[in-house]
């Protein structure tokens, strides 16, 4: 593995800046961004220095969108956690530099809890000298190798003892088992170097994304981007654009719902069809439309190539056993299992935390508002692909999985020194805790509604 980079956090007071450098105040940069408006400055603020990022928007990896949710704001942190390779992405940054900060202004800016986020970045930087952040090639390997045997099982089960009702169930359930832990698998594709070489890593993410599961990796990468930098927050986090079309999140905007009079639907039932909808039907319905919606809206033909190559494969592989009707049967079978499972367990970790505006939090506080953990044991590990450990993967994204339980007293004793509350809970109340916050925010909406 190449060594770990050097954290390029500030951690020491600034250096005086020199006489030709344009200084900023942050009255300044918030007066001179706002977002999306024609003739604005579109600035942000990394490590003291300020940032045009107008130009470079449309060409940004992870999307403009996750760039626009900053606009004047302090992106450190966000710049520490999201990049690997960050000497690389400077080359990119160095011509878009316009000045830095005047020598009196905070760092952070407005809103923003100093003395918290430098215990943080001394943290990072000790995480980083244990080398936790080094992923072990030999762990995703056999990860790898663990997806590919259960999809050659499922196939193999029926060429050894046929199609009836047994050994159907049988290859759905190895099936989805396969879909699920390339969905993690992915997931640590698209969140770190895997391997030494970021090439190999792009590819294998590009092929186990699209070619064992159907979805764009580029599209992936746009919307997960965006909700690992905002998260809970209304219409910066797409994992809650399901407000209010579907269901009435948090308290302050399903208040602000009810007031407005809006209903979509029956909000203060919806903890009663939320189990029979989103789980089972997101990935066959909506996410299967809008991965190849957005392919083809940005031009990414070879994720399109290489989903088409997904369903030859399954259509091909399966249809030597089955009749068309039973072969569908089959495949929507296994998106719904795979969409409830993902659901269920990504959703736990949020839907009952925080959701509301963007208030320009710390790093910190903004991940610790919106996530929280499910108790470590290694069947929760597995089950969730190392997810239960949602505190650990929002603060160090690009830090392996194999490594979160390692990090948890750190990241506690951070919590318990600061007054943050730091929620773990077994799994089966974070899945009850689904259903009673949307009862909750349900009521408060049928509350303002009918007497606001």
């Amino acid at each position: 593995m190449a060594p770990q980079q050097k954290s390029s956090v500030e951690l020491v007071p600034h250096r005086p800046p020199s006489s030709a450098t344009r200084l900023f105040t942050w009255d300044e940069i918030q007066a001179n961004t706002k977002q999306g408006a024609p003739g604005r400055e579109n600035w942000l603020v990394v490590g003291r220095k300020v940032y045009d990022v107008r130009s470079f928007c449309q060409r940004h990896p992870g999307g403009s969108r996750i760039l626009m949710s900053h606009f004047g704001e302090d992106v450190t942190d966000a710049f520490e956690a999201f990049h690997v390779n960050k000497s690389l992405v400077k080359k990119y940054l160095n011509p878009l530099l316009i000045g830095e900060l005047a020598p009196d202004q905070s760092s952070l800016g407005p809103s923003k809890n100093e003395s918290l986020i430098m215990d943080f970045r001394e943290l990072r930087t000790t995480i980083e000298k244990m080398g936790l952040l080094k992923p072990n090639s030999y762990f995703f390997m056999a990860v790898f190798l663990h997806i590919l045997l259960l999809d050659a099982a499922s196939w193999l089960n029926f060429l050894y003892f046929g199609t009836s009702l047994l050994p159907f169930t049988v290859s759905v359930a190895l099936c989805t088992m396969s879909h699920i832990q390339a969905s993690w698998f992915q997931h640590d594709l698209g969140h770190l170097s895997v391997f030494q070489k970021p090439k190999w890593n792009h590819l294998l993410h590009k092929f186990v994304m699209c070619h064992l599961l159907g979805a764009s990796a580029n599209w992936w990468t746009l919307l997960h981007s965006q909700h690992h930098a905002k998260p809970n927050c209304h219409s910066k986090d797409p994992d809650i654009d399901m407000h209010p079309v579907l269901f009435a999140l948090g308290k302050t905007l399903s208040v602000e719902l009810g007031v407005k009079k809006t209903k979509y639907m029956p909000y203060n039932h919806q903890h009663k069809y939320f189990s029979f909808t989103l789980p089972p039907l997101l990935f066959p319905t909506f996410f299967q439309y809008h991965t190849f919606y957005i392919a083809f809206k940005k031009n990414y033909w070879v994720d399109i190539a290489c989903m088409l190559s997904f369903f030859i494969r399954f259509f091909i592989v399966y249809g030597c056993f089955l009749e068309i009707k039973s072969l569908l049967v089959f495949f929507f079978l296994v998106r719904m299992l795979e969409s409830s499972w993902f659901v269920w367990v990504s959703q736990m970790n949020h839907i009952p935390m925080t959701i509301d505006y963007d208030k320009n939090l710390d790093w910190v506080s903004i991940q610790l508002q919106a996530t929280c953990n499910v108790d470590h044991s290694w069947f929760n590990d597995w089950f969730t692909g190392h997810l239960n450990f949602q505190i650990e993967h929002h603060l160090f994204p690009t830090m392996p999985r194999h490594n979160y339980w390692k990090v948890v007293p750190l990241v506690k004793s951070l919590c318990a020194k600061h007054g943050i509350e730091y929620k773990c809970k077994p799994l089966l109340t974070a899945f009850a805790d689904i259903l009673r916050s949307l009862k909750d925010s349900g009521e408060l909406w049928l509350d303002a509604y009918l007497h606001k």
